[in-house]
C-alpha cells in the first residue's frame, strides 16, 4: 500500500497479519529513503520498536526499486529475531555496542538511526542505565562523524504540565523528573555536543508513546478493564501515536537531520483521557472498568503540531487502534508482557 489514502483492516487475526500491517509502506516514506544517498543503519534494532521498523525500511527499498542496503544492529538475544528479519532481506549484525571493539567493527553508513536505550529496569541499575543512554551516545556519534542520524529521545525529559495545555513544545525547557529521564536528557545533550563538533546532520526524536496490540498505553488499560482490575487515574491524560507511523516518521526523520539538530516531538494529535479511555473500553469489552484515584492536574503531553505540518498527520487514527487493541484483548492475542509504566510520575522505571 503506497498510496496517500491508507486502508485500515477492521481487525488483525493473527501476529503475522499485525506485523505484514506494521511493516506496509507509503508513498511518502519511500520518497524520502530515495531522497537519501547509501545505505541505511538502525542502531538497536531489537526491542518493541527496532523489528518493525526494519522491515519497513526493507519494504520501502523494495517497493521503491532503491538500491540501498537495511542493516539492523542489535544483541538479537531474543531468538529466531534475527533470522526473521534476514528471510526479509535485512542484514543483520549481531553485536553489543556498549562494546568498543564490536562498535568499531561495524560497517560504516551514511544514515543511522540510534535506538539504544535503557529505561525499564533503570531504578537500581543507575551506573548501567548512564552507561547505555548517555555515554553509548557519544561513543556512537564519534565512530560515525560522516553520517546523518536520527537519535531517539523521549518526552520524559519534560516537565509535568497542565492538562488543558496542549502539551510540551520542543521549545519547552526540559525538567526531568528521575534518573532515567534525566539520563536521556544526557543522551540528547552528548549527541548535540559531537555533531556539533565534527559536522553532523542530527534529528532528535522524542517519541511519547508508540502503541500497537502487544503493547502500549492502550494496552494498559484494556488489559486492567478486561481483567476487572483497577485503572489509575491519577497520571490522567496521555498521548500515544501508531507504531507503524512512528516508525514511518522515524526513517524519514533521516531527510530532515540538519546542523544544528532538528528536536521533533513525536505523537499523535490527541490528548487522551485515561478515565473516557477506560470507559470506551468497558463498553468494547463488556466490562465496568474499575476507576481509581482523582486526576492531578498535571500531566506528562507532548505537542506534535511540528512534526505533523513537516511529516504529515498520523494515517492510522487513533479510533481504529483502540478498537484493534479491544478486539486483540477480547479474542487472546499475544502480548508482549511489557507494561509501560506511562501512569509513573517519579520519574522511577
Amino acid at each position: 500500500m503506497t498510496d496517500a489514502t491508507m486502508s485500515l483492516p477492521a481487525r488483525f487475526a493473527s501476529e503475522q497479519e499485525l506485523e505484514d500491517f506494521l511493516s506496509t509502506p507509503n508513498a511518502d516514506l519511500i520518497a524520502d529513503l530515495a531522497a537519501l544517498d547509501g545505505d541505511v543503519m538502525i542502531l538497536g534494532a531489537a526491542g518493541k520498536m527496532g523489528p518493525s521498523m526494519a522491515l519497513l525500511a526493507q519494504r520501502a527499498v523494495a517497493e521503491g526499486g532503491l538500491r540501498k542496503r537495511i542493516i539492523a544492529v542489535s544483541r538479537f538475544s531474543t531468538p529466531g529475531s534475527a533470522e526473521a528479519l534476514q528471510r526479509a532481506g535485512v542484514e543483520t549484525i549481531s553485536a553489543d555496542l556498549i562494546d568498543a571493539a564490536a562498535l568499531r567493527r561495524l560497517p560504516d553508513a551514511p544514515n543511522i538511526v540510534f535506538m539504544v536505550g535503557h529505561k525499564f529496569g533503570a531504578t537500581g541499575q543507575e551506573p548501567l542505565t548512564w552507561a547505555i543512554n548517555s555515554f553509548l551516545p557519544g561513543l556512537v556519534t564519534q565512530r560515525f562523524p560522516g553520517s546523518r542520524m536520527v537519535a531517539f529521545s523521549s518526552g520524559n525529559i519534560y516537565p509535568f504540565v497542565p492538562t488543558a495545555s496542549g502539551g510540551c513544545m520542543e521549545e519547552t525547557a526540559p525538567a526531568p523528573v528521575g534518573e532515567y529521564a534525566q539520563s536521556v536528557l544526557g543522551r540528547e545533550r552528548i549527541m548535540q555536543h559531537f555533531a556539533q563538533q565534527l559536522g553532523i546532520d542530527l534529528a532528535i526524536y522524542r517519541l511519547n508513546y508508540a502503541v500497537e496490540m502487544r503493547y502500549g498505553v492502550l494496552l494498559d488499560v484494556a488489559t486492567k478493564v478486561a481483567h476487572g482490575e483497577p485503572v489509575d487515574l491519577t497520571m490522567g491524560y496521555a498521548n500515544v501515536i501508531w507504531q507503524g507511523d512512528a516508525n514511518a516518521y522515524a526513517l524519514r526523520c533521516l531527510k530532515l537531520a540538519t546542523r544544528p539538530p532538528l528536536v521533533l516531538n513525536i505523537t499523535g494529535p490527541e490528548t487522551i483521557s485515561v478515565r473516557q479511555l477506560a470507559e470506551q473500553f468497558g463498553r468494547l469489552l463488556g466490562r465496568e472498568p474499575i476507576l481509581q484515584g482523582t486526576e492531578a492536574p498535571t500531566a506528562l503531553l507532548n505537542n506534535a503540531q511540528r512534526a505533523h505540518a513537516l511529516l504529515g498527520y498520523p494515517r492510522v487514527p487513533l479510533g481504529a487502534v483502540i478498537g484493534w487493541v479491544a478486539d486483540w484483548v477480547k479474542s487472546g492475542g499475544a502480548t508482549l508482557g511489557k507494561p509501560t509504566k506511562f501512569q509513573v510520575r517519579d520519574g522511577r522505571f
